[in-house]
């Protein structure tokens, strides 16, 4: 059994620290009972460029890849770097559309540049493209981070974007609204209405001042810049349907709600004040039915490829927020659900902010999971927990104490269960955040972090375990290999933690 702590990272002791702050006896006795190594889960160490923080997406499928795979942030960075990104097919596509319709081409992504879901450069590259092909009618529409950042960095990004256009000389913001509706990926399409209906339609509050907009915005009522309501910048900005759409998010959970209201004809998940079809092209691969630039990586004789062959039943279990993780990247971006393969959906609690709801759905989820745990002999188990991650990203410090408290009450019901069926376990995170809830100055710190996450083995088959200390996310398939007595494939490059 593999449990992912997801957002559980290892960080040193300080009063923002919400894991070494929370009180969890049995977690603690877990680590004086259990050997435990820490692994890396940021940077090159997931196939991301230096100094950049880890996350879900990338931790999942390097987890279950067994191996470092770049991920789509490097291959984009290269490819302008190169220059090839100019010369991209589908870009060129996008650019003679307008040209040929004298239509407006729309930049639409997340403004951030930790790397999580996208990166302002991209931005910046794709403006470098519309001067380069002439383009006049260029309209940026800003998606305003607030969590993967500082709260309210949202001005120092429009400002940034205010630079690029006057040295281009093209290009406008025409949008402003906060990821919490852009870029929903829970199924709450009124959020996602309400995103698409200011881009088709304008409607939201009209400023034509960009960074006015964003303080208008807090004064209606938006805490972070993660909750910005529908800003309208230029009413000339509005998608139509000759236009052509950019979206420069390239990781896929959070971007297929938004592209799916603009390329699928027959939508019906809410009803748009205006239906738009415009030329859309994405970065990374959240839709079969648009061009994609950075199409995922093919990983072959991943984990789970190497289960099904050995026809090894897998149960693959966590609460919505984190489906897709153990699923579709834990796959390497694979959608088909496998032989053997039994994919158990917990729905995750609808609110606002997790905050409110710490201990989200993990209970219902544990309860789930010994259910069928007792009535089924499954030979993988892959659970991963959310809370350590969704709390941490509300930047409340009290509430991810009792995310990580939840956590410890769940892990004390399913470890003897799963020991008295015979069960290795292994448990870890994939990136780090609850251990750094506050910055050096005492603002919360909503987002995650670049710190190890511990690997802890529980084995009646190894007593006393060698873990290795040089270890990665890459490793942990290895690892689950050998306590499954099934040979490593050759792709799979990371080494087992257990020496």
């Amino acid at each position: 059994m593999l449990i992912i702590m997801d957002g559980y990272g290892e960080g040193k002791d300080y009063p923002g620290n919400a894991i070494t702050r929370a009180n969890t006896p049995f977690m603690k006795e877990l680590r004086k009972k259990y050997k435990h190594t820490l692994v890396k889960t940021d940077s090159e160490d997931v196939g991301e460029p230096p100094h950049t923080q880890g996350g879900s997406e990338v931790g999942h499928f390097t987890i279950g890849a067994g191996r470092i795979v770049w991920q789509t942030l490097e291959e984009i960075n290269q490819s302008i770097k190169s220059g090839e990104f100019f010369k991209d097919k589908f870009l060129r596509e996008a650019a003679k559309n307008c040209e040929i319709n004298n239509s407006a081409f729309h930049i639409l992504g997340m403004i951030s540049d930790q790397g999580v879901h996208s990166d302002i450069r991209h931005l910046f590259a794709l403006l470098k493209f519309a001067k380069m092909r002439g383009l006049k009618k260029v309209y940026i529409h800003a998606i305003t981070d607030g969590r993967d950042v500082p709260e309210h960095s949202a001005k120092k990004y429009i400002e940034m974007i205010q630079k690029k256009i006057k040295e281009y000389g093209i290009g406008k913001i025409a949008t402003i609204i906060g990821r919490y509706y852009a870029m929903d990926r829970d199924t709450n399409w009124d959020r996602t209405k309400i995103a698409h209906n200011l881009y088709v339609s304008g409607k939201g509050t009209f400023e034509p001042n960009p960074m006015k907009a964003i303080d208008k915005a807090e004064k209606l009522g938006a805490e972070t810049d993660y909750y910005i309501g529908p800003m309208l910048i230029d009413k000339n900005g509005l998608i139509k349907n000759e236009d052509s759409v950019i979206f420069f998010n390239y990781r896929t959970d959070r971007a297929r709600q938004i592209a799916k209201a603009f390329i699928k004809r027959a939508f019906k998940d809410f009803k748009p004040t205006k239906r738009v079809n415009p030329e859309f092209v994405c970065f990374g691969p959240y839709s079969n039915r648009a061009p994609v630039m950075f199409p995922a990586p093919i990983v072959k004789n991943n984990l789970n490829e190497v289960l099904v062959k050995n026809k090894i039943p897998q149960l693959r279990i966590a609460e919505t927020e984190k489906y897709a993780h153990v699923t579709y990247f834990f796959n390497s971006q694979i959608k088909t659900q496998f032989p053997y393969e039994k994919w158990t959906l917990i729905h995750s609690p609808k609110c606002p902010s997790y905050a409110d709801k710490p201990e989200m759905s993990a209970p219902e989820v544990t309860k789930k999971l010994i259910s069928e745990m007792k009535n089924n002999n499954y030979g993988f188990i892959l659970l991963n927990f959310a809370n350590c991650d969704l709390v941490g990203h509300s930047g409340d410090f009290k509430a991810a104490k009792k995310a990580v408290e939840t956590l410890d009450t769940c892990l004390k019901q399913i470890v003897p269960t799963a020991q008295k069926l015979g069960y290795d376990i292994l448990i870890t995170g994939d990136h780090g955040n609850a251990e750094q809830m506050l910055y050096p100055n005492g603002d919360p710190c909503p987002s995650h972090t670049t710190n190890p996450t511990i690997f802890l083995v529980i084995s009646d088959k190894i007593k006393n375990p060698k873990l290795r200390s040089d270890g990665g996310l890459k490793d942990i398939a290895p690892t689950v290999l050998k306590l499954l007595k099934i040979k490593q494939p050759k792709e799979m490059t990371g080494k087992s933690l257990i020496v």
